[in-house]
């Protein structure tokens, strides 16, 4: 029965989940080595670590009908949430350069909740949506349905991480759409959109958000301040040329930008492999958004379907608003670009999304179930 299970996966998926991450340990390898980014060797061990966890963990999940994961929603929704509403209290870390309290201080590490946080949602959006098909273009439901979305955003938005509210919007609205939402909702939608966006920037964002936007509409304005760390990104970018710099140079042959390790890690894969490499790694994670879609179209169910796609959701919006940080089209937000930054919490997080999809990817076929039968 195991053969025909890991017959069953989506090795494709699995293998370039897996290659990035493994691109990520020697980004992380090659700074500590150079003496760039204030890298410590615990740094890419930690990260070498959670990959191999990861794929563990994703193998697991994905041996598990993911009909039965969602039926213990009970167990990991009040969890992810508790752990999050932590952060408020003394154990919640505000990280030097970051603009919001999102990490709790576990004393030997650190942890973002709101990793945990956007599987519980996926899980338990998609199964309110499976469970409440026939009735989600009824008002009532669609308000608790709305509800259902707004406590993560909300939650999230309390904390100060903007760019990860903007993810959660982004969950909820592509799987919203897709379970059927009337066209007479959406052209709403439409219609509230410019009101809502008013509201928000004029009584929601603070002003060092608004300016983080002012600056990209007009470049230039702040060089030395919001705008230097971009800049940064963009030379070192650029610096790598067509083949890069290679990994273990001098260190004055490299561009320093903070949090290079993290959130502009792109900026070093471009330095180290230059034009090619950086395009080779947006290819690779357009493969593995590719593979997801494809995916939510084979699945056995609408379940299924919602679970693919709000994992893809969270995957595409992650690499498109990191890669955009770096190219600076889009504001400087914290957003980690999936299993290339430095992070154990997001990587296995991750990990764990894709598990999900490859779940259902495995269970598919009612006649199949690794350990479990479905009524």
């Amino acid at each position: 029965k195991i053969s025909k299970y890991y017959k069953r996966l989506d090795k494709g998926l699995l293998i370039a989940v897996t290659v990035c991450a493994l691109i990520g340990v020697i980004m992380l390898y090659s700074m500590y080595k150079v003496g760039i980014g204030d890298i410590e060797k615990r740094t890419y061990i930690i990260q070498l670590i959670s990959t191999g966890l990861g794929i563990a963990v994703c193998f697991i999940i994905a041996s598990i009908d993911y009909h039965h994961l969602v039926k213990l929603w009970f167990l990991y929704a009040p969890a992810s949430i508790a752990l999050v509403l932590l952060t408020f209290t003394g154990l919640g870390l505000q990280r030097a350069g970051a603009d919001d309290r999102a990490w709790l201080n576990l004393g030997f590490t650190t942890l973002q909740p709101s990793e945990f946080l956007k599987l519980a949602f996926i899980l338990t959006f998609s199964f309110h949506l499976y469970k409440d098909e026939e009735n989600i273009n009824h008002p009532l439901h669609l308000l608790l349905l709305i509800i259902h979305g707004a406590i993560p955003i909300g939650l999230v938005a309390l904390q100060g991480d903007y760019g990860t509210a903007m993810v959660f919007i982004l969950m909820f609205v592509v799987m919203l759409f897709s379970a059927g939402l009337s066209i007479k909702y959406i052209i709403a939608a439409i219609v509230i959109t410019p009101p809502a966006i008013y509201l928000l920037w004029n009584y929601g964002l603070q002003s060092l958000h608004k300016n983080r936007i002012l600056v990209l509409i007009h470049p230039g304005t702040d060089p030395m301040g919001l705008e230097y760390q971009q800049n940064l990104g963009l030379a070192a970018l650029g610096s790598g040329k067509l083949f890069g710099k290679g990994l273990f140079g001098n260190k004055d042959d490299y561009v320093i930008v903070p949090e290079m390790h993290n959130d502009f890690i792109f900026s070093y894969i471009g330095q180290v492999f230059g034009f090619v490499g950086a395009i080779a790694v947006i290819l690779i994670l357009a493969y593995i958004c590719i593979k997801i879609l494809n995916n939510s179209r084979n699945t056995m169910d609408k379940l299924g379907k919602l679970i693919c796609l709000g994992t893809f959701a969270m995957i595409f919006t992650h690499c498109f608003m990191n890669i955009g940080m770096v190219l600076k089209v889009m504001p400087v937000i914290g957003i980690p670009l999936p299993f290339f930054s430095a992070g154990g919490t997001a990587l296995l997080s991750m990990y764990i999304a894709i598990g999900l999809v490859l779940s259902c990817y495995a269970h598919n076929d009612k006649k199949y179930r690794m350990f479990y039968d479905y009524d």
